[in-house]
């Protein structure tokens, strides 16, 4: 709680200074006004006139450990190439988003803000309201058309509807998916060695389960083998949760329709029996012991070690871990989307958001040019033709060419450059994932391919897109416990740990309610309302 309060005083020091860079900036920009767009004076530059030299850009996004981007390196060159501006990305440690924030928060108080940067956890409201980025409003139609007109307008609806300023500007890109993408996934190799069958209900899982544990299915000797888990704070193990029809997302609880009004599922009594299931688990060894101290390096390791029997997470990616299996352990696997477990008297799914929230703001740049090389970036990186070169990335480093098709390289994050640019995730269907990874020559490494595309099909059968799928993060404003899931959190690890008893979950609802919860389901419910009237 420390450090995410020194985090929101940082960011209130930084908008400070923000504000008062924010009077010099061009075209009254700072403070929401357009005017700058419309060309005042016929004086404002067109994107393309304004970037006739090469503008360096510095961009934050995600990053798992791979190397960053420097002026002159290859993948500068390849977007300097595709995108027509230059790229530089430094080295920011993710860590779930936590580490990143904070030193983001770090660079707009030195008044160093990224030109273009992912924002996290609501940072991009007060950001907007004090002019520190840029209105999209007015610039995407006439300097990205690309982008604009890739959104649906029924997205771009949602994110004017959720303008913190109130007045339906534009002030971020947001991200959209069309299909489930995240599933419960399950050891379908280990499942085959045992002679079981793939579960379809709770407790032929706790079987499973139960045989992970107990029966050496990876064969080497020992019992090391994890049925199942996830990680701190109790999430990415949605897969435990989503049996009793709990809106959930990346072990967030969300909000979903419940007796007919919509409610945060983490206060419904179905949160309560899926949490009186987890403790379950845990107490009969089912769940990782460190289930709840796990970062996703930890996590993801112990998948790669060939030790874990079923988790939650991209449908898509699992490729990814069985390759690295199979170079770990020698062991080709397969890890198969798990159906839904049936529980009597719930209606179970997997959660599906179409609306996927900010990707990207933009820098409320007092450079005109800087401004413009940005906008040039954002409609040459939603130019749908551009997307297989991103996707590919540098020839020798991310793929090498076969029979004249690319085939992608296992990743090796100590000589990879992030690829910081991935539209195809940021605008996503599954046609067009499907065409991309068909498209590709994968050689040796297409069965892990094949097992991807086989978990996309197979998981639409069990997703169910939420309720509150575009609820906008100022829902929480001034209720920043909540926002954060402080109170969640610590009832919830320590039901799951046995520390508190099942019953203790009635006192978390009324201390949630009492803390803030009651306005900010109003709100939720006025929002929806709105969006649905």
């Amino acid at each position: 709680m420390a450090t995410k309060k020194w985090g929101t005083l940082v960011i209130a020091a930084s908008l400070t200074l923000l504000m008062l860079a924010g009077c010099a900036q061009n075209n009254g920009n700072a403070n929401g006004n357009t005017s700058g767009n419309t060309q005042e004076a016929n004086n404002t530059p067109s994107a393309t006139e304004a970037v006739e030299e090469m503008i360096d850009l510095v961009v934050w996004n995600t990053n798992l450990g791979f190397k960053p981007i420097e002026k002159g390196s290859q993948l500068y060159e390849l977007y300097k190439d595709v995108l027509g501006v230059g790229v530089i990305h430094p080295y920011v440690e993710w860590n779930g988003g936590t580490a990143y924030l904070n030193q983001l928060n770090l660079k707009i108080a030195a008044n160093e803000m990224p030109d273009l940067f992912k924002p996290q956890q609501g940072i991009e409201e007060s950001l907007a309201k004090n002019g520190a980025i840029a209105d999209l409003t007015d610039l995407l139609p006439e300097y990205a058309p690309n982008l604009w007109n890739l959104i649906p307008e029924e997205v771009w609806n949602i994110v004017k509807a959720n303008d913190p300023t109130g007045k339906g500007r534009i002030y971020y890109v947001p991200g959209v998916l069309d299909y489930g993408r995240t599933a419960g996934l399950i050891r379908q190799d280990w499942l085959d060695e045992l002679g079981l069958s793939m579960p379809t209900t709770q407790e032929e899982y706790v079987k499973v389960l139960e045989a992970f544990r107990d029966q050496d299915p990876n064969g080497n000797g020992q019992r090391d083998e994890i049925p199942t888990g996830g990680r701190e704070e109790a999430r990415w193990m949605d897969h435990l949760f989503a049996m009793y029809g709990i809106a959930m997302h990346e072990g967030n609880p969300d909000w979903d329709m419940y007796d007919g009004e919509l409610t945060y599922s983490a206060v419904t009594p179905y949160m309560k029996a899926a949490l009186a299931f987890n403790a379950r688990l845990y107490k009969e060894g089912l769940l990782d012991p460190e289930t709840l101290l796990n970062n996703k390096a930890q996590w993801d390791g112990k998948i790669d070690a060939n030790r874990v029997g079923s988790y939650f997470h991209w449908a898509e990616s699992v490729g990814g871990h069985l390759e690295t299996i199979q170079a770990n352990a020698g062991v080709k696997g397969d890890f198969a989307v798990l159906p839904v477990p049936k529980v009597e008297g719930y209606e179970g799914f997997y959660t599906a958001k179409r609306f996927q929230g900010p990707v990207w703001v933009v820098k409320n740049n007092k450079d005109e040019k800087k401004l413009m090389a940005t906008l040039k970036l954002l409609n040459n990186l939603y130019d749908t033709n551009n997307w297989e070169k991103l996707f590919y990335g540098v020839e020798g480093m991310h793929h090498v060419m076969n029979n004249g098709k690319p085939s992608t390289l296992p990743e090796d994050k100590s000589t990879m450059e992030n690829k910081v640019f991935a539209p195809h995730n940021d605008f996503d269907t599954v046609e067009f994932k499907k065409n991309l990874f068909n498209s590709i020559d994968y050689g040796d490494r297409k069965w892990a391919i094949d097992l991807n595309l086989r978990n996309m099909d197979e998981n639409v059968k069990y997703i169910k897109t939420i309720a509150g799928d575009g609820l906008p993060a100022s829902i929480y404003e001034g209720f920043a416990d909540i926002n954060n899931r402080t109170l969640y959190v610590e009832y919830a690890t320590k039901i799951i740990l046995g520390q508190f008893s099942i019953d203790k979950f009635d006192e978390f609802v009324e201390k949630w309610y009492a803390s803030g919860g009651e306005e900010v389901t109003k709100r939720a419910r006025e929002w929806y309302a709105k969006t649905n009237g």
